[in-house]
């Protein structure tokens, strides 16, 4: 046996200084939660909560805004749950792969397993909502410098925003991503400036950095103060893309990124609109915009709405890693991944998951047509992720670090208390559009169970149909069947048996290649696989050889490439113009059988049917590419 490298595993290397990550930084994982100031205060004085804002109001949900900034987003997630990374990757998946091989018990595994793929679809219904909410919010302030527009201008102008932002996706983000940071760090200079003006016209707000406001405020209003939470959780709405954009960026740029411009610059805003409140009621329908000078309006949209294109390509490219994620572990048919950068290596490009964002961004901001409208649809979401990732760090804590249960129990619970108050805040929105993210979760939960369930079904069927190999070997060594010039890779999800398809050209061509490949693919669940663990070569006899390979759920694999680099460690003749690739085609054919219900069946031969080709996915050259057919009862 042999084990070589492959292509290096993990991200290119490189030695961008400090500054230049913590600007990159700005620009993808900031977005987001840097855009909340367009919406999250005005929520917070919607009529539907029934919360004036007085003078004690608005200090109340200020200092509400600013300790929940400080608790979920400087305290949970940049101190504690950051800490769970998955060989420096992080994000919901990563944790679930992290928890995986690890899980004791099948109930309790089952259980884990369930509750993460459900927080990655709500990612999906973030993904879908967030592009949509922010442009909207930025485009609204067209209404406050020309009041008198017709109300179908707004949801229009952001359809046509979003329509443009879809499009040119395909051309990735390879030119214009140090573009991204630099708007960004305009953005927040920006809405400082405003803020320290909005403050200096009531310096008295400031007083709302005593949590004292807040739980006064809570007390105060009983059930309306608590509902208000519902509005609040908008400002904390990035917490998740902090821990999912760890792998690109490290946890020291993303830190001093937000205590050192974004903290700060968010703090001024809020705090600002609060000042111009407390002096202008009336500015509670748009405090973001009030506060900006009658001539630097149609600058300030102009900007708004560049800041959310970035915080939407942001969500935009976590909902491509997550799926490529997804597809890596199992969960998903092949899609297609293109990569738009030759030297940054999480830039890709998923056409079939790009055109199904696009139509339902479009179609949520001609249905709810204001961000106030999409305000009810984003916070379950959001809450709803943030409970997950807190229970599963949990289990990480305890399991992996082996940390005492006392201090697991204080800070799970001290969490999941703030987590579930946020999400019960929000519960009372499920009837005006909270639904939606929990349709889209079923939706994408239901997908990627199926497909895990009826791949693993397939794949016990094929095992058991597969040829041992010494069998395999000993009917070659008596039959000696005609040998021909060159090398034949038949590629197998089973790196054990011999594949169906192999069995099938030598019953019907009667010849083999000189030398055959038995090649399996395995995704792994961790992000990068090492170079030296790359691939593991076993020569059989007869000619015959097995190839495993190994790429980790960051990563595309690339057979071609692999094939270069066993010839040149191992001597295996994988010449391109000397290699035929052969795949097994299989029609599935529903049967009667317990092993998945009807329903679920029908999805996955539809899912399967609807897959990337293999010889797209797996880079195989097209013109080398033999397929044989098999039909399966499952």
């Amino acid at each position: 046996m042999s084990s070589g490298t492959g292509d290096q595993g993990g991200p290119e290397a490189g030695a961008p200084s400090l500054l230049a990550v913590c600007t990159a930084a700005l620009g993808v994982v900031y977005g987001d939660i840097g855009t909340s100031p367009l919406y999250a205060l005005k929520e917070c004085f919607a009529p539907e909560y029934g919360v004036a804002p007085t003078s004690a109001n608005v200090l109340g949900v200020l200092s509400l805004i600013f300790w929940s900034l400080n608790f979920v987003v400087s305290f949970k997630y940049l101190t504690y749950i950051m800490r769970a990374d998955n060989r420096g990757e992080g994000g919901i998946m990563a944790l679930l792969a992290l928890l995986h091989p690890r899980r004791p018990g099948i109930t309790r595994g089952r259980l884990l397993l369930g509750l993460g793929l459900f927080g990655a679809a709500l990612l999906y219904g973030d993904g879908v909502i967030t592009p949509a909410i922010s442009v909207l919010g930025a485009v609204e302030g067209i209404g406050v410098a020309a009041p008198g527009l017709p109300a179908w201008v707004i949801p229009l102008v952001s359809a046509l925003v979003l329509v443009a932002l879809f499009l040119f996706q395909r051309f990735g983000t390879a030119r214009v991503g140090a573009v991204f940071g630099r708007v960004m760090i305009t953005w927040f200079l920006a809405i400082a400036a405003l803020g320290v003006h909005g403050i200096l016209q009531h310096p008295r707000v400031l007083a709302a950095l005593n949590p004292w406001y807040a739980l006064s405020f809570l007390f105060r209003d009983g059930t309306r103060g608590f509902l208000v939470l519902g509005a609040v959780v908008l400002v904390v709405t990035g917490g998740e893309a902090l821990y999912a954009d760890m792998g690109h960026f490290g946890r020291r740029p993303i830190r001093l990124a937000w205590f050192g411009v974004v903290l700060p610059a968010l703090v001024l805003n809020y705090f600002g609109q609060g000042g111009l409140l407390v002096a202008n009621p009336a500015a509670a329908s748009n405090p973001f915009y009030a506060l900006v000078p009658g001539w630097a309006l149609y600058p300030m949209v102009a900007l708004a709405t560049t800041a959310a294109v970035v915080a939407s390509q942001a969500l935009i490219s976590g909902v491509f890693s997550l799926t490529r994620q997804a597809v890596q572990l199992g969960y998903s048919p092949r899609v297609t991944i293109r990569h738009t950068s030759i030297t940054e290596i999480g830039q890709i490009y998923l056409p079939e998951v790009n055109r199904l964002l696009a139509i339902a961004c479009v179609v949520l901001v001609l249905t709810f047509q204001s961000s106030g409208n999409l305000a009810s649809a984003y916070g379950i979401a959001v809450t709803g992720t943030m409970a997950i990732t807190t229970l599963l760090f949990c289990v990480v804590a305890r399991d992996l670090w082996r940390w005492p249960w006392l201090k697991v129990g204080a800070l799970g619970t001290l969490f999941l208390a703030v987590d579930l108050a946020f999400l019960v805040a929000n519960a009372d929105k499920v009837a005006k559009g909270g639904w939606f993210p929990l349709v889209v979760a079923l939706g994408v939960f239901a997908l990627m169970t199926t497909w895990k369930r009826g791949r693993h079904i397939v794949s016990d069927i094929l095992r058991e149909n597969a040829l041992p190999v010494e069998l395999f070997l000993q009917d070659i060594a008596r039959k000696h069947p005609h040998r021909v010039p060159g090398t034949a890779v038949f590629m197998t999800s089973d790196p054990a048996g011999v594949p169906v398809v192999l069995l099938h050209h030598l019953k019907h061509n009667k010849v083999l290649h000189e030398t055959v490949i038995l090649m399996s693919v395995e995704g792994v669940e961790i992000p990068y696989v090492a170079a030296e663990d790359r691939y593991e070569s076993d020569t059989l006899g007869e000619g015959v050889h097995r190839v495993v390979a190994r790429y980790g759920f960051m990563e595309t694999p690339d057979v071609p490439k692999l094939l270069r680099h066993l010839e040149v460690t191992t001597g295996l003749r994988t010449r391109p113009q000397e290699t035929s690739f052969y795949l097994g085609r299989e029609t599935l054919l529903p049967t009667g059988n317990s092993r998945l219900s009807s329903w679920r069946k029908k999805l996955f031969i539809v899912m399967a049917r609807n897959a990337q080709p293999a010889t797209v996915y797996f880079r195989l050259p097209a013109n080398r590419v033999l397929e044989l057919g098999a039909q399966i009862q499952f």
